[in-house]
């Protein structure tokens, strides 16, 4: 099958627009008994041409001109890029003409044909010049146009031929595009379960497709595709569509709905929009938007002179630049056109939050802009902003997030003056946590804390265990009191290193869990376990000692060998078990791993030189045992 393009017919009611694409198709397009008995559209109609000599099919959204029936003209013309524009030669300009042409215009349609029909029972030249002076001062602009008669048969070749240019210059959309299929019909197939119809815009059904469904509650699968009546296996579009899906709830399914590719597109009931045909705050407070073939209730809340915030009573799939129609039900004032400029705004809650916001959006042009939307959100998710519509500007500074450049550059340096300021208020515990940093920042994912600590800045940051340490703060800067307590510990130890305090005697040197654990990270001391201390390599000087006895050994030989109670022994070994310098061999003895030890002894290991204080372990800045310890 060659390529589609699909127009919608607009005009006043009673203007000859079915008879004119019955003409020009050879196929009905009022699908209702009551439609053909009445004379009278009531429902959208679709018909199509054959293919023309490049292969080209031309398909007709057929809408109704009454005013009864403008909310089904707007779900015909929604999804639809270009438009049949007819007028009758001896009714010429009317209400429903002028209705029209305000939503065409609403919708930013770009490409049109001018019809005059009826040209057999008036002269058409005082209306086409009518007609084209006021569609020359909308989007349609300049359009070309006929003078044709559906009865007699005048003029339709010269239509044929306009149509034929149009659809030659319509833009081809991409195939790879995200699909966004408004529905306009849903029935039942005896055999074949549910089929929807609709004109695919952009993008790529597939047979074997799963679409989700707008608001997200179901998934469906493509089980087949029809394309003018045709079996086909992908169809891309522009193109009128039927398909069969199938799901738990595809019954469900009804005209202003939608059909998503998944996992592509935020659905929301809060948007901030620019508003043409009058000023914002003039807007009723509640109004429709039809968008697609959607039509749903609004809530308006007026921002700037042409600026609002619309409140949506079920949430939609849009994108920022999407342009839909804001209507009255029952047309007692012209429709307004709004272009979508956020999907996901802020919040209002400030005083004075409305006026800022105002002025942000003066300056959005709805026109998606990667580079300025980050710098408005600083964060957002390359993905998230992929579904609004917009272009990511750059790479992930981590995982999915997206950072601008100088909001992350901010943020590096509020993360290095947290992290010295915690430092300076609790120096035995200088390290920030991440997730207190997190916080802090107000930052949604703790990855960007990592990152933010990779990134080079004015102050080095160092991320260790989960704590964010400046240059100089990495160890803490321990009291008077506690550096006295260590170094009465460190005393006893060198007299005998391996017989660790007695819990009590800890307590009553004052050194607590939290000041063993600043002087663990100090390097000052070496924790076993909560109640079990030495000094900083101690395990590295154990294993040396264990690797003179015959192997393997048993707990009570290891004891005797490091003049130490049962008490540590039992804890160092399973330490220097998980170190790795030691290994069980059986439920009773164990073995010093080869290789392991440096073979130095005692006075090989300056740890335990008994010149080196508490302040030189807290203040070392090279590498130590302390550092594989950890």
């Amino acid at each position: 099958m060659g390529a589609m393009r699909v127009l919608a017919t607009a005009g006043h009611v009673d203007h000859g627009k079915s008879a004119l694409v019955r003409a020009l198709t050879g196929m009905e397009p009022d699908r209702h008994a009551e439609e053909r008995r009445r004379g009278l559209t009531l429902d959208l109609g679709f018909v199509w041409t054959g293919p023309d000599a490049d292969g080209e099919h031309l398909a007709f959204v057929d809408v109704p001109g009454h005013e009864r029936f403008v909310a089904t003209m707007l779900a015909g013309v929604g999804p639809v890029p270009a438009v049949l524009f007819v007028v009758a030669a001896d009714q010429g300009w009317q209400p429903q003409s002028q209705e029209h042409l305000a939503i065409l215009d609403a919708l930013g349609v770009r490409h049109a044909v001018l019809a005059v029909t009826r040209s057999d029972l008036a002269d058409p030249e005082p209306v086409r010049a009518e007609a084209l002076r006021r569609l020359a001062g909308t989007s349609l602009g300049h359009v070309p146009s006929a003078a044709v008669s559906a009865v007699t048969g005048a003029g339709l070749d010269g239509l044929r031929t306009e149509l034929t240019r149009l659809a030659r210059t319509l833009p081809v959309p991409p195939a790879d595009a995200d699909v966004r299929l408004w529905l306009d019909r849903a029935f039942t197939v005896r055999g074949h379960g549910t089929v929807v119809t609709g004109t695919l815009g952009a993008g790529t059904l597939r047979v074997g497709d799963r679409l989700v469904t707008g608001d997200g509650s179901e998934v469906l699968r493509v089980r087949g595709l029809q394309c003018l009546k045709q079996e086909r296996t992908a169809v891309s579009g522009v193109a009128r569509v039927a398909v069969n899906v199938h799901g738990d709830r595809d019954g469900e399914l009804r005209r202003g709905q939608v059909l998503l590719t998944p996992d592509r597109w935020l659905r929301t009931d809060l948007i901030d929009v620019r508003v043409t045909g009058e000023p914002a705050g003039e807007l009723p407070r509640t109004v429709t938007l039809h968008i697609g073939t959607a039509a749903v209730p609004v809530t308006v809340r007026p921002l700037g002179d042409d600026t609002a915030r619309l409140t949506l009573v079920r949430r939609l799939p849009l994108r920022v630049g999407d342009r839909a129609v804001l209507r009255e039900p029952g047309g007692g004032r012209p429709p307004s056109a709004v272009v979508v400029l956020d999907v996901r705004p802020p919040r209002l809650t400030r005083r004075g939050a409305g006026r800022a916001r105002a002025a942000e959006l003066a300056a959005m042009t709805g026109r998606p802009d990667g580079t300025a939307e980050l710098r408005r959100r600083g964060l957002v998710r390359r993905s998230d902003l992929l579904a609004m519509g917009v272009p990511a500007p750059g790479e992930p500074v981590t995982g999915d997030w997206l950072a601008d450049p100088a909001h992350w550059a901010r943020l590096r340096e509020r993360l290095a003056a947290e992290a010295e300021r915690h430092a300076r208020q609790h120096p035995m515990e200088p390290g920030l946590p991440a997730e207190a940093a997190r916080r802090l920042l107000n930052l949604p994912d703790r990855a960007l804390v990592d990152a933010l600590a990779r990134t080079p800045g004015s102050t080095e940051l160092l991320c260790r265990q989960g704590r964010l340490y400046g240059p100089d703060g990495a160890r803490p800067d321990l009291p008077e009191p506690v550096r006295a307590a260590v170094d009465a510990v460190r005393q006893e130890l060198e007299k005998a290193p391996f017989r660790a305090p007695e819990a009590d005697r800890l307590t009553e040197l004052g050194l607590t869990r939290k000041a063993v654990a600043a002087a663990v990270r100090a390097g000052a001391l070496l924790r076993i376990t909560d109640t079990v201390v030495l000094l900083p390599g101690a395990d590295t000087w154990a294993a040396e000692v264990l690797s003179r006895l015959p192997q393997p050994f048993t707990l009570s030989e290891a004891r005797t060998a490091l003049e130490t109670t049962r008490r540590v022994a039992v804890p160092l070994l399973e330490f220097l078990d998980s170190r790795g310098l030691t290994e069980r061999v059986d439920d009773q003895r164990r073995r010093c791993r080869t290789g392991e030890s440096d073979g130095g002894g005692r006075e090989s290991n300056p740890i335990f030189d008994p010149n080196v204080t508490c302040e030189d372990a807290g203040n070392r800045d090279k590498h130590t045992p302390f550092d594989d310890a950890r």
